[in-house]
């Protein structure tokens, strides 16, 4: 059976039945080829044929890995379980995953952007994987991977195989995966994609059919928890949330919003920063200060806010003075919390490294030095060799021998870790030493 006849008969299956599985291959890699060299996409289904013109005009590479942005740590954790597919995950383990232990199968749920929340399965697929990428928190939509079954379900709203070379990325190549778009039972709104990936049994019309018997499932189980808790799938707030800054040791800061982190100018995360740390706001000169020890004048100023409150949105911003509506989600501020609450393990495990380090603002130089300083002294009192070990390992501890010192005083005197610890004391106090 040829690509043309699976064509004409249903466009979403890549391996009807019949189909030489060996062959198939041979004709979908020659024609993926065609494609990359001449631009001709003849010689396969529609669907993968549309799906490649909109990942080439969509400028993703077929030989490079996705530029992606990954969503990670806390930040990852936050953003599923407060998915509405998070309420489904168990209806999907008990039907898809229990039983894929030594399979070479994966189970990915996604959110509404092709965002993989979970990624489950055997354990040496999932290593396999991941170098690709294919993991918890990469964005695997059409225009971050392109062509691949739930990038493509959620670009083209349908359930859809894509088979080996039929993604539009060479690194996938030895991959096949099934998926179908999962929807609000009320509005009909694509809330994210349920996947099955491995090898090109995965493609048969049999795994179809399962991934649509469980969206099925899940939807009826959705329909369920509207009844319980309609304001998760109210459209005007489903997935709406306070944008997420990213400051701490970040060459490039970030603004994360629904689970989407994207770039942020430097001197726009420092206005947010310095807000966030004046709730009672500042007028055009107070925040031209703190910026600019040459000072700013306040026609600049008020330009950066304007371009900022498109990045940050137009409600979190309100003028004269400037001031942020509601306290700014940042992880500055979670360590600043978790020290406030006198947390210092978390405090510790969440600060990453100083407060944008490329900013020679004032107003960021003062900040950053006290939030050094409020961990340096939150470590010092609790005294966890652990949690010193962390922090003697950034480029602000490296160089600080009090803490060297208390932190050797909790080791082992026979222990390489303290030998290394007096070692390290006895190089600081050569260079103090002049």
């Amino acid at each position: 059976m040829s690509i043309e006849r699976s064509e004409r008969g249903n466009p979403w299956l890549a391996v009807p039945p019949g189909d030489d599985v060996a062959s198939l291959a041979r004709k979908v890699a020659a024609a993926h080829r065609s494609f990359v060299e001449s631009s001709d996409a003849a010689g396969v289904r529609a669907v993968v044929r549309e799906s490649w013109l909109r990942s080439h005009s969509g400028g993703v590479s077929p030989d490079s890995p996705a530029a992606n942005t990954m969503l990670s740590g806390v930040d990852l954790d936050r953003y599923r379980s407060a998915h509405p597919m998070a309420l489904v995950r168990p209806v999907i383990d008990k039907l898809l995953v229990e039983d894929l232990a030594d399979t070479g199968l994966l189970v990915a749920i996604t959110d509404e952007h092709g965002r993989l929340l979970w990624v489950e399965g055997d354990r040496a697929a999932r290593d396999r994987a991941g170098r690709m990428n294919f993991a918890e928190g990469a964005d695997w939509s059409e225009g971050a991977a392109g062509t691949n079954a739930p990038g493509t379900a959620i670009a083209v709203d349908h359930s859809v195989q894509i088979f080996e070379a039929e993604h539009f990325s060479r690194a996938v190549h030895e991959w096949s995966c099934s998926a179908a778009p999962v929807h609000n039972p009320t509005t009909g709104k694509i809330l994210g994609a349920i996947d099955i990936t491995g090898g090109p049994r995965v493609a048969v019309p049999e795994v179809m059919s399962l991934i649509r018997a469980t969206v099925a499932t899940v939807e009826s189980e959705l329909r369920f928890h509207l009844l319980e808790r309609p304001h998760l799938f109210d459209p005007e707030t489903t997935r709406v949330e306070m944008p997420r800054v990213e400051l701490l040791c970040a060459a490039t800061p970030t603004i994360v919003r629904n689970g989407h982190p994207v770039p942020l100018q430097r001197r726009h995360a420092e206005i947010l920063l310095l807000l966030g740390e004046h709730p009672e706001g500042l007028n055009a000169e107070q925040l031209a200060v703190l910026l600019d020890e040459q000072e700013l004048d306040a026609v600049t100023i008020r330009a950066e806010v304007s371009r900022l409150r498109k990045v940050y949105g137009a409600d979190g911003l309100s003028s004269r003075p400037y001031r942020l509506t509601s306290p700014i989600n940042s992880d500055v501020r979670d360590v600043e919390e978790a020290l406030d609450r006198g947390d210092v393990e978390r405090a510790a495990g969440l600060y990453r490294g100083p407060v944008l380090p490329s900013s020679d603002a004032p107003g960021v130089v003062r900040v950053r030095a006290d939030l050094r300083e409020r961990m340096r002294t939150a470590l010092l009192r609790a005294g966890n060799p652990a949690h010193l070990a962390r922090w003697l390992e950034t480029p602000e501890g490296r160089d600080d021998t009090d803490l060297w010192s208390v932190y050797r005083s909790s080791l082992d005197p026979e222990s390489a870790a303290f030998a290394r610890a007096s070692a390290r004391i006895s190089v600081l106090n050569r260079e103090l030493a002049g």
